[in-house]
């Protein structure tokens, strides 16, 4: 059983691939959407801007085939830019996104501060803590203390019952959610240490659980 990271010209697929093999898990980079169903699971990452990231799923056709895979109970990872664009709307270009999850994808604002006053950075960049994720199956085995690695200029805000863990760059903001199955994360695992490459074995664990169920 593999994974499948998926290839939409959006970016570090590459080095999902490679943390995946440092675990010695089997995957491959792939826009196939029959690569796609037979996969175990799915990592959907990216990088860059909405509007360019959804015009090249929906030039390949594969906005309707994550739609369907996620219908169909594929387990699914997003990252980064693919956990905004699983939303339904992003203010980055006011793009219409896949509507796989409820939820929106702001921008954080230029006067935010920290907890001394001070104006915080944007991009958000650099290592920070996630709290609440403890209990989740995707948190397995994760100090709560752990720090994840974050790249990005906007936030998710997804409905209140799908908020799995939450992290404070002048505001607090969801920077995990999802259920059973279908996950998504802000931050960058495959940049994250031993943390991050926990994450992507617990969903790789799953994965192998589930098909082993069919």
């Amino acid at each position: 059983m593999s994974l499948v990271v998926l290839d939409y010209e959006a970016g570090n697929q590459t080095s999902v691939l490679r943390a995946l093999n440092s675990l010695g898990v089997p995957g491959k980079i792939t826009a196939s959407a029959e690569d796609l169903f037979r996969a175990s699971g799915i990592i959907f990452p990216g990088v860059g801007a909405a509007g360019q990231a959804m015009r090249h799923l929906s030039d390949k056709g594969l906005d309707a085939v994550l739609r369907d895979l996620v219908v169909a109970g594929k387990p699914l990872l997003g990252v980064c830019l693919g956990c905004q664009i699983l939303l339904e709307h992003s203010e980055e270009g006011d793009t219409v996104t896949l509507g796989i999850a409820r939820g929106r994808c702001r921008r954080f604002s230029s006067d935010l501060c920290d907890e001394n006053g001070d104006p915080v950075t944007i991009p958000h960049m650099g290592w920070n803590a996630c709290t609440g994720g403890g209990a989740g199956r995707l948190f397995l085995g994760i100090a709560p203390e752990a720090e994840f690695y974050f790249v990005h200029s906007y936030y998710v805000e997804p409905e209140a019952d799908l908020v799995l863990a939450r992290t404070r760059h002048g505001l607090e903001f969801c920077s995990a959610y999802g259920r059973d199955g279908l996950w998504a994360v802000q931050f960058h695992p495959e940049k994250s240490g031993s943390a991050g490459l926990r994450l992507l074995r617990n969903f790789y664990d799953y994965c192998l659980e589930k098909g082993a169920k069919r």
